[in-house]
């Protein structure tokens, strides 16, 4: 399958871009919509095609027509359960209407919108402003990372993707020492200084051990390729990875683009 134009908003390290190949999906322009520095770097080194646009709030004067997929995941502080829950009210979670009134404009084939688990009610406020119902997919069926999201997208017959049992221990780049259990999965990545990062936990009989992630690991958790986000610091390495997608989830939603045809 090839698209045409395809638009990127709040597009950070640009995993949908990654997501896009992993499904087998071409297209001939990518357009980014983005204003951290460090994370735009990092999609030029990976994309050096890639247009970069700024900001999403400039959006009318771009000169940009027949788009075919526009997406994006708006920023979640103010929607975020664990967060203080501003909602609308939260000037960041207003940048939805940015993503809204793009879709309303553009007419795009596609559309794809990733937020965080929310009240009820702004999820029904979203859903009815457009169209359709979100699936709630935790990232933990195709990654070892625990991550809970909601994806609004007019892709038909999405589904949960299968469990494919990948665990925490599997993609550790430093092992756990003999005798000590790691658990499971892996907390969901966090965003924002010493909480970009999570810390594992392995339980023993008398105690238990924890260290930070590497950001190769926080890397294989979001299933981006080893060293995806070389050529930055390491602070804004775990910074740009927690405020990233988990690519396999969105190139398995993107796979179904054909049932349309």
């Amino acid at each position: 399958m090839r698209l045409r134009n395809v638009v990127g908003l709040f597009d950070g390290i640009s995993c949908g871009q990654v997501a896009l190949q992993r499904a087998g999906i071409e297209y001939e322009q990518y357009y980014a919509s983005e204003i951290d520095t460090h994370a735009m770097k990092v999609t030029q080194q990976q994309f050096p095609d890639t247009v970069q646009l700024g900001s999403v709030t400039d959006w009318k004067s771009w000169d940009i027509d027949e788009i075919d997929l526009i997406m994006g995941g708006s920023p979640c502080q103010g929607f975020s359960l664990a967060g203080r829950q501003l909602n609308f009210d939260d000037e960041r979670s207003k940048l939805f209407f940015e993503f809204l009134e793009m879709v309303r404009h553009f007419k795009p084939k596609y559309f794809l919108l990733e937020n965080v688990k929310m009240r009820q009610d702004i999820q029904d406020a979203i859903s009815k402003e457009l169209g359709v119902e979100p699936i709630l997919i935790n990232s933990n069926l195709v990654s070892a990372q625990n991550r809970r999201r909601l994806y609004w997208t007019n892709i038909p017959n999405i589904e949960l993707p299968e469990d494919r049992g990948i665990t925490l221990e599997s993609i550790l780049e430093i092992p756990a020492a003999e005798g000590i259990t790691v658990r499971p999965k892996s907390k969901c990545l966090r965003v924002g200084g010493r909480q970009s990062y999570d810390r594992h936990e392995w339980d023993s009989i008398d105690n238990t051990h924890s260290r930070k992630l590497t950001v190769l690991e926080c890397e294989r958790l979001q299933t981006l390729p080893d060293g995806y986000t070389e050529g930055i610091s390491n602070t804004q390495r775990y910074k740009t990875l927690g405020n990233g997608w988990t690519v396999d989830v969105i190139a398995h939603i993107f796979e179904h683009m054909e049932d349309s045809e």
